[in-house]
């Protein structure tokens, strides 16, 4: 692959994983430390590519604070 390619790919995917990251903390501080500490929480995160006809699905689990 190309130097522009991998490029490009790593700053979209820097932008995902810090915008997910404070989309994730806003929604945690909403719902208020009653709601969330030391609960565990269902992810699911949905990439599509359009023109590639590509989905890729990632899940997981995030542990609220104590």
């Amino acid at each position: 692959m190309s130097e522009d390619f991998n490029m490009t790919m790593r700053k979209f995917l820097k932008q995902v994983g810090v915008t997910s990251q404070q989309a994730i903390e806003d929604a945690m501080r909403s719902a208020g430390s009653d709601a969330t500490a030391g609960k565990e929480f269902s992810a699911k995160m949905v990439l599509t590519i359009d023109g590639l006809d590509m989905e890729h699905v990632v899940t997981g689990k995030i542990k609220g604070r104590e």
